[in-house]
Order: structure tokens, then C-alpha cells, then sequence
């Protein structure tokens, strides 16, 4: 659709379209069987009134929303840093210790660790598990974040469980649970709840020599999200399928228990401070959207000037 010129300016309409006022319009001219499945065609869309003040109106209106707009981008990229900041590499590896590494590890997820770090392979220390729903689910479906990792399903729209649930994945408090399909996007972490995933999933058992909160968030490290990327098969980015066989023979470090403890307890610290700043940021983001979208409002139905 192209704006009609000398009746509507392309920024207005930019900021009109996306308003919380004119989406309940379209919503209510719209067909659909549910909320994210909805739409309308171009005739009934027609029908929908749209405020049309004179175009300098138009302008400042469009200016004063474009500054908002820039903001809201502004929330965004910090929260982007700020879930960055939850992870912090050196530590996780122990780069910051001081010690020189081993030459051997240069091009693998072991480049730098220290010399008193012991070495393995995930299949050395990792059990797949086989426990299944059958007729009792142990719990609520999870689902596995990039941000959190494995959390309680609440979403009405994506995974959701079928109505024959007794083949799903078990997972249990301190197993590590993976999409395989997702690692390079951080699809995996380890549980603190008692539930069920989907059947294509995996589930681990985790050897003693880990500190389970140790291994949630080293695999999660954007180290170790890249090589998943790197040993990864499929044509699309975001499925890229790591094989049992290949994620077996990956590299990890084994810090002795008392570090793995010191790191995971102060990233764990990290990550709760992050999430409260996230939520004041996310709240500020939703005000911000809220308050353009009613001052646009006021300004088309007279009961504010724009400066």
C-alpha cells in the first residue's frame, strides 16, 4: 500500500498503523482462528477510519513519535548488553587466572584454560537419559529458553505439548537438558525443575566431577554456543543439528569442585541482578510504546496540542 500524497505523510502513517488503537480496529475487521493467526483482506482493512489531521500536524506528530521510537531502540540494545554481561567468558574458563594454557588447545573450547584444569570429553561424563512420561507426568512441560534455559512452558503460541504426552522426555533437578536443533542459539541448560520436554529432545545425567550450575552456564557460554555452530550439520542456521557421536567426543574443562562452585554461585548472582534490570527495562519499553500510542490519540481527537 502506498499513502495517498497530500492526504497522508509516510512517517504518520507509520506511527498510525502501529498504533494500539488502529491494531484493535484491525483485529475487529480481521478474521482468524486464533490471536497470531489473524488478518484481514484489503476490502474490509478500507473500512477502517483512519484520523487524517492536516499534514504540519501530521509531521510533528510523526517527529515527536520518532524520538520515542528511538528510545524504545535504546531499551533494546541495552537489554541486548545486558544479557550479554550475564556471561562472562574469561571467568568461565579461567582466563583470568593468569596461566599460560596448553599450545594443543588453541582451536578448541579449552584454548587458554589453566594448566591445573583437568580435561574430558562429554561423553565421558555425560548419561543420556531414557525416562519417559508414560501415564504419569512428573510435572509441567518445559520448555528451554536462550536467555534462562530450562523453564516452565507458559506460552500460548509455539512448542506446546500434544495430547498424547507419555512419550516426552523426563527431566529432572540437575540434568541438562538440550535441543539438539538449537545448541548454536543456546538451547540447552540445566534444570531446577522436575517436568517433561519434547520427545526430540535430550536429557543428561550429569557425572559428579560437574558442578551441575557450573556446566548450565559454560555450555551456554558464547565459546562454546560458536563451536556448536562449528560442529553443527544442516543447510539453515537455526537447525542445525549436533549428533550425539559428535557432541560425545566435544572438549570440556573440569576445574576442581571448589572453583566450578566460586564460578557458577557469582554467575548465578550476576544473572538475578541482570534479570531485575531487565524487567525495569522492559517495563520503561512498555510504558514508552503505551504513552505514543495514547498521545497520538489525544493529538487526532483534539484533546491535546503537539507542539
Amino acid at each position: 500500500m502506498t499513502p495517498k500524497p497530500g492526504l497522508l505523510l509516510a512517517e504518520y502513517g507509520h506511527h498510525l498503523l502501529r498504533s494500539t488503537a488502529f491494531q484493535d480496529e484491525f483485529f475487529r475487521w480481521g478474521t482468524g482462528i486464533v490471536d497470531d493467526l489473524w488478518s484481514t483482506n484489503f476490502t474490509r482493512m478500507s473500512r477502517i477510519r483512519v484520523p487524517l489531521p492536516p499534514l504540519e500536524v501530521q509531521h510533528r506528530i510523526a517527529e515527536r513519535l520518532n524520538e520515542a521510537e528511538r528510545m524504545v531502540k535504546k531499551l533494546d540494545e541495552l537489554a541486548e548488553v545486558l544479557r550479554q554481561r550475564s556471561t562472562d567468558t574469561a571467568l568461565i574458563f579461567g582466563l583470568a587466572d593468569g596461566h599460560p594454557g596448553h599450545a594443543e588447545d588453541a582451536h578448541s573450547p579449552l584454548s587458554g584454560i589453566p594448566d591445573h584444569w583437568n580435561r574430558t570429553k562429554f561423553g565421558h561424563d555425560f548419561m543420556e537419559s531414557t525416562e519417559r512420561n508414560g501415564d504419569s507426568p512428573p510435572g509441567p512441560l518445559l520448555s528451554i529458553s536462550e536467555y534462562r534455559g530450562v523453564e516452565i512452558n507458559t506460552r500460548t503460541d509455539g512448542q506446546q505439548a500434544s495430547s498424547d504426552v507419555s512419550n516426552y522426555r523426563v527431566v529432572r533437578p540437575d540434568q541438562l537438558a538440550a535441543n539438539m536443533m538449537w545448541l548454536n542459539h543456546g538451547g540447552l541448560g540445566v534444570s531446577s525443575l522436575t517436568g517433561y520436554i519434547s520427545p526430540d529432545y535430550k536429557a543428561f545425567w550429569i557425572s559428579p566431577r560437574f558442578y551441575p550450575r557450573y556446566v548450565h552456564h559454560l555450555l551456554r557460554s558464547p565459546r562454546y554456543v560458536d563451536y556448536f555452530g562449528s560442529i553443527g550439520t544442516g543447510v539453515r542456521p537455526n537447525a542445525q543439528r549436533v549428533t550425539r557421536t559428535t557432541l560425545d567426543m566435544m572438549p570440556m574443562p573440569v576445574p576442581p569442585m571448589d572453583e566450578q562452585r566460586h564460578i557458577a554461585d557469582h554467575l548465578d548472582d550476576v544473572t538475578r541482578r541482570v534479570d531485575d534490570m531487565l524487567a525495569k527495562v522492559a517495563r520503561l519499553r512498555e510504558v514508552l510504546i503505551e504513552r505514543s500510542s495514547a498521545f497520538l490519540i489525544d493529538v487526532v481527537t483534539g484533546r491535546k496540542e503537539v507542539a
